[in-house]
């Protein structure tokens, strides 16, 4: 009995954070009487990846460029469910083409510019539909059809952000000028609709024919688009956006980022882990823009204290704070963490870029799904898109994982899926990510992520995939290459260099190193134990480390496990 209503309450939840069809899987995405069921065998995934940045990059976005509704004249589709019952996407009146072009073109056009990635034209241009059609009611905001084929009368402040970050993208990245002329009518409307004390007039909304969709208060909604604001103005100069940038982040620091760095679900009414997340690095971001130390230390104070109450020690982050009986998490999630810690760490705080690689090589990468081969597509007579080559179409998706695996323990979620959005969340911080691994500047080359990486400026070899990290400069200057806290510092040995290193900080320096000269900087892997908290799990869960990586972990039978099974504590060697 107990199990019941701990299910109906999650599910409760969940319908209260995002709406009906925006999170449980739809008549047609899955048989509901199969969830919960167990499989009877544990699999291992295959093809995990906990090295490789730009191919998880490429993996992802192929997923969002394969994901789009036939049937829907290609709006994307919002919600999947593969495993178990019957595999398929799914429609959301709340969330379709309000919030998953956003997500989308974020991510496609910053892996574009960041990584080199070759994007489909014809995909950028299907979200661009999307977006536009989201944009084109009554009113200059993002709105959604309650079915397929109705009219855009719902309207939800949750996905601001979402059309923020369509129309930014389409701007920075494409020139579009409609794409412009519809953020700025936007950014009028939420001034015109929105106000800082009172909140947004409904009722002028409900005038226009639409159906307000409330949030879980300003986290949950309208503080959600500072980011994209942030994006747009570093895009086009233009001033309202960081007018209304800045209107928003006097209410985020002025009632719910307090200087005590705490989280309560009183004070943030929110228990959604994301706008928590997303939010945060929002203020990072516009920290950044404006050189605000004080802001960026309001952000660090939060990062240190209140986000533990929704994340673990590798960046694992909870759907819903608080949420008892399962390890299931939301990766998006961790990606804003991700963003958050590389803003950080190019500040100053080079142990967050140290979070941030933890973050990358024991969670967000290895979380990929990278292996379909338990996904089965199911007959499909009537010829439906949301039920056509679901396996194929999932393959680099991003979703809600637990630590170990693809299913969570305990009650878990119900069901192993991938909410489409979170694709995009996910791979527009491994943009980020990408951009942060090395940066050359007036003071020189910067080494911060130990990952392989190539530009034009710099080759880094990383010693996760070779025998020790190996730099080759492309133009001579000064190199600071970051070395993790847990590396002893008798034991790096450096070849190549003709100056003698000096130690600053976290930073190994060489004042001058030639082009085209390799320099190794070698230091042993340490074997090292970590334990992932109760505080936010089911069980604690016991880890085996190389370095920054996964050797081993502690899955509890779950199945579609990433790593091998935790074998008793490590010998250091």
């Amino acid at each position: 009995m107990r199990s019941v209503v701990m299910g109906t309450w999650l599910i409760a939840l969940f319908l209260v954070a995002f709406g009906p069809q925006g999170t449980l899987p739809s008549v047609e995405a899955a048989d509901s009487s199969a969830v919960g069921l167990q499989p009877p065998l544990q699999r291992s995934m295959q093809d995990v990846n906990t090295t490789d940045l730009r191919k998880a990059i490429v993996l992802g976005c192929r997923t969002m460029q394969n994901t789009f509704d036939a049937d829907d004249n290609g709006v994307p589709f919002f919600g999947s469910t593969v495993f178990p019952g019957t595999p398929g996407f799914s429609f959301s009146g709340w969330h379709s083409e309000a919030h998953v072009p956003g997500r989308h073109l974020n991510a496609l056009l910053n892996a574009e510019d960041a990584a080199g990635v070759e994007i489909d034209p014809a995909a950028v241009e299907k979200h661009r539909r999307a977006a536009l059609l989201s944009y084109s009611g009554v009113v200059p905001l993002p709105l959604n059809r309650q079915s397929v084929g109705g009219p855009l009368v719902n309207f939800c402040p949750h996905n601001i952000r979402e059309g923020f970050h369509a129309l930014a993208a389409l701007v920075q990245y494409r020139g579009d000028e409609k794409a412009r002329e519809l953020a700025e009518q936007s950014i009028q409307a939420v001034m015109r609709f929105w106000d800082p004390q009172k909140g947004w007039d409904v009722e002028q909304t409900r005038k226009l024919g639409l159906t307000y969709l409330e949030c879980q208060g300003f986290i949950h909604g309208e503080g959600r688009m500072i980011g994209p604001l942030v994006k747009y103005y570093q895009a086009t100069g233009h001033a309202p956006a960081l007018e209304l940038a800045l209107r928003l982040k006097e209410k985020a620091v002025g009632e719910f980022y307090l200087e005590d760095g705490d989280y309560t679900k009183e004070r943030f009414v929110t228990t959604h882990a994301h706008s928590i997340t997303c939010v945060l690095s929002s203020l990072a971001q516009l920290a950044d823009l404006l050189h605000d130390a004080a802001l960026l230390d309001r952000v660090k104070r939060f990062y240190d204290h209140g986000l533990w109450k929704l994340r673990d020690e590798i960046g694992w982050s909870p759907e819903s704070v608080f949420q008892q009986g399962t390890d299931h998490g939301e990766v998006n999630n961790s990606g804003d963490i991700l963003e958050t810690a590389l803003i950080l760490g190019r500040w100053g705080y080079p142990e967050y870029y140290h979070d941030a690689e933890r973050m990358l090589r024991c969670h967000i990468l290895p979380c990929q799904l990278r292996d379909v081969s338990f996904i089965q597509d199911a007959p499909n007579p009537e010829g439906r898109d949301s039920r056509r080559n679901v396996a194929d179409r999932h393959l680099g998706a991003f979703g809600f994982p637990a630590p170990y695996g693809h299913q969570s323990v305990g009650r878990g979620r119900g069901a192993v899926s991938f909410n489409l959005d979170i694709v995009g969340g996910a791979v527009g911080s491994l943009d980020a990510a990408y951009r942060e691994v090395t940066r050359f500047e007036k003071t020189g080359h910067w080494v911060n992520l130990l990952f392989d990486h190539r530009t034009e400026s710099i080759e880094v070899k990383s010693p996760y995939t070779h025998d020790g990290l190996e730099v080759v400069l492309h133009k001579p200057g000064p190199l600071w290459v970051r070395i993790p806290p847990w590396v002893d510092r008798k034991e790096v040995r450096i070849e190549g260099a003709d100056a003698q290193p000096q130690w600053h900080g976290a930073y190994l320096f060489l004042a001058q190193v030639p082009a085209e000269k390799p320099v190794a900087v070698r230091f042993p892997l340490k074997a090292q134990e970590l334990t992932l908290s109760e505080r936010v799990h089911v069980h604690p869960i016991r880890v085996q480390m190389r370095g920054d990586s996964v050797v081993a972990m502690e899955n509890f039978g779950a199945d579609l496990i990433y790593f091998p099974p935790y074998a008793g504590p490590t010998q250091n060697r």
